[in-house]
């Protein structure tokens, strides 16, 4: 008896240890019975050691070191660390500026000790005199500042709502500085297990709380002002559609404040600091289902994203303008308004950063921001149809009414084939230059803070070079193909529209990417006029073809094709990383993350190696190839020209005796095998 006391005893306080070490990670948690997915995943508490270290493989990324299963258990991505590195960034930039206006400078680990406060003063002689003498306060009077690592109790409040491995919250935990707290959200238990591991391994447990709860559900719980995140990073596998309503609603509160900070007269130093800041959430959303976000199936965008995505050439920059329209269009429904701060197409996904604002009034401006898109299903021309309208009326108030279109006709005007309609679409600028180049002065000024510093600096200065006021692209090949014509240089094209008075501009989400605030009708002659000078053979156009009408028009703009100097951009100039090739073999999106371990990656390879070019017709065998050739006559051999005698690899032997005689009869139709378009010796190849 008293040793099966003892035993309950010590069963009783083993439970009751465990318990609290899982209360003590998961805090916040609501407690509930054990999860049976967890204990069939064989899931253990938080802290303690796993059995299996040999299946485990170690990654640096940045500053941080993450452990994770070898088999596909958990997700992870190596090519993504462009978008992490790219996220550090900009949530740096963000918050220097939040903090900046509360009087709080952050500093980042490589930059010099410069102030870089958000101010606007009035007189900057006495700004740089107060300076001068703020560097010989006492000790307690300077500015205050914040460092990595550190917990800074203004600062922002950070939620990584799919966060598997913990990989992207333990950097921003020790490369992001005025951070108050993050907190790693993952459904899985297994993930939240290795986040729970890989937190103590980085040793950044006062910042990085991880949970284990749906995402949704956990975003919703935080719809109170004062519970809502300053930043809502999702990056999911596939669409994020499911989760933007509740994280527009969990993202913290936009408004303008007014900060004003003065130091006293008893020290001979008095200085007021007046700055003008919109205090609001930023929400980071990624998506990687580019297929259904490219135009290959329609109606499946409609049902994610509210928008129908068209196939043009122009699908990457389409992609990010519908998921900045579901987001607005989700945020209007609880008055609220998303900026565009940056946007970005990068590899295989789009990544978009927005700031979330409240305000009915702003609200209703939403409907003249989107746009209907016309395309053209024969050259490709588009249109864009304003949903709303907004003007001035008396007062200084603006009036928001229903716009006036289409702005085509039912037929292309251009090549005469019918049009296809797309969107609703943002139609507004998709970044805020300003805050991209805050972000690129960073990065050039640190360049080692990240392993990717020259591919962001090469993207953010295409991005700065982009025309923001021009929706959507054309390209070389697709301008030269339409005509049938060869291309042109890039900077023999935007040579002939500057020559001709407009503004034109490269974009970051296509190499060959031709924007330009020229009309479709400018744009033509210019390819008009090329075709001048590349002459295309008129007789091999069919008259229906866009090809052909496009020509059968003469140019009205005589355009000159000389280079000028300033065609060529300034990060083609400098040779920046600009388009990322390949990184590596197989580096598209990886497989969905799944408990079966190494076997179901295994399963999941092979099923890959045999579903590849499955669509392209089986390599001919040569012994076969050279049987069927031998069964078309020879059309040189006929004429007596012939050359290669045995070696020749169609047929020299003469018409059997029944062909020529049924070829000869008055009932056969007199035929020619020089003339014959739909015959055998058409349908072989190389009889030409």
């Amino acid at each position: 008896m008293p040793r099966a006391r003892i035993g309950l005893w010590l069963s009783l306080t083993l439970r009751s240890t465990r318990s609290l070490c899982r209360a003590g990670f998961m805090e916040g948690q609501p407690q509930g019975p054990p999860n049976p997915a967890g204990m069939e995943n064989g899931t253990e508490p938080c802290g303690e050691e796993r059995a299996s270290e040999a299946q485990e493989t170690t990654v640096t990324e940045g500053a941080a070191k993450i452990a994770f299963p070898s088999a596909n258990e958990v997700f992870y991505n190596p090519v993504q660390e462009f978008n992490r590195d790219l996220t550090c960034a900009v949530i740096t930039e963000f918050a220097r500026i939040q903090l900046g206006a509360k009087g709080i400078q952050i500093k980042v680990p490589g930059e010099k000790d410069v102030q870089k406060v958000v101010v606007d003063l009035s007189e900057q002689e006495e700004e740089k005199a107060e300076l001068k003498k703020g560097a010989n306060l006492a000790p307690g009077d300077q500015p205050r500042t914040a460092a990595v690592g550190e917990i800074c109790e203004e600062g922002l409040r950070v939620l990584e709502g799919l966060a598997a491995s913990g990989l992207r919250s333990i950097r921003f935990a020790r490369e992001v500085p005025g951070l108050q707290s993050v907190v790693a959200n993952d459904a899985s238990a297994r993930a939240v297990d290795l986040m729970c591991r890989n937190v103590q391994l980085n040793a950044v447990a006062h910042l990085v709380h991880p949970r284990q709860a749906d995402a949704r559900m956990l975003m919703y719980q935080h719809q109170r002002a004062s519970e809502r995140f300053d930043v809502i990073d999702l990056d999911p596998y596939g669409s994020p559609a499911p989760f933007l309503d509740a994280a527009v609603q969990a993202v913290s509160e936009g408004g303008e404040a007014t900060l004003t900070w003065a130091q006293s007269r008893a020290r001979g130093f008095r200085r007021i600091l007046t700055a003008q800041a919109f205090l609001a959430g930023l929400l980071c959303v990624t998506c990687t289902d580019m297929a259904v976000l490219a135009g290959n199936s329609g109606e499946t965008c409609y049902s994610k994203y509210g928008a129908m995505a068209l196939k043009s050439r122009a699908c990457h920059e389409m992609a990010l303008r519908i998921v900045l329209h579901s987001l607005d269009l989700r945020a209007n429904c609880y008055q609220r308004f998303v900026v565009p701060l940056l946007s970005v197409s990068a590899d295989f996904y789009v990544r978009v950063f927005v700031r979330v604002f409240t305000g009915q009034a702003k609200v209703k401006a939403s409907a003249s921001k989107q746009a209907l898109v016309f395309q053209c299903v024969g050259c490709g021309t588009f249109h864009l149809q304003r949903l709303g309208k907004a003007s001035g009326a008396s007062g200084g108030r603006v009036k928001f009414s229903a716009a006036c279109g289409p702005p085509i006709g039912p037929e292309c005007e251009h090549c005469g084939q019918r049009h296809q309609l797309g969107g609703p679409l943002w139609a507004e600028p998709i970044h805020d230059l300003d805050f991209v180049g805050r972000v690129l002065q960073a990065v050039s000024t640190n360049p080692g803070r990240f392993h990717t510093s020259e591919r962001i600096q090469g993207v953010l200065s295409v991005i700065t070079e982009e025309l923001p006021d021009v929706p959507l692209y054309y390209t070389l090949d697709q301008l030269s193909s339409t005509i049938r014509c060869s291309t042109p240089s890039l900077l023999q094209l935007r040579s002939a529209l500057l020559h001709a008075g407009f503004r034109v501009s490269l974009s970051h989400a296509c190499k060959n990417a031709v924007k330009t605030d020229a009309p479709s009708s400018a744009l033509w002659d210019i390819m008009r006029c090329w075709e001048k000078e590349c002459p295309v053979k008129r007789e091999r156009l069919s008259e229906a073809s866009p090809a052909f009408r496009i020509l059968s028009v003469e140019p009205r703009l005589q355009a000159s094709f000389a280079v000028r100097d300033d065609a060529n951009p300034s990060s083609r100039q400098r040779g920046l990383k600009r388009f990322q090739a390949n990184p590596e073999a197989n580096w598209g999106p990886r497989p969905r993350a799944r408990p079966g371990g190494k076997a179901a990656g295994e399963a999941m390879e092979e099923r890959r190696r045999l579903h590849q070019n499955k669509r392209k017709e089986p390599a001919e065998d040569p012994v076969q190839r050279a049987a069927r050739l031998k069964t078309f006559p020879c059309k040189r051999f006929k004429e007596g020209t012939c050359q290669r005698g045995d070696q020749c690899c169609y047929s020299h032997s003469p018409p059997a005796p029944e062909d020529t005689a049924a070829a000869a009869s008055p009932d056969h139709p007199k035929t020619s095998y020089q003339n014959l378009p739909g015959s055998g010796v058409a349908a072989g190849p190389g009889v030409d």
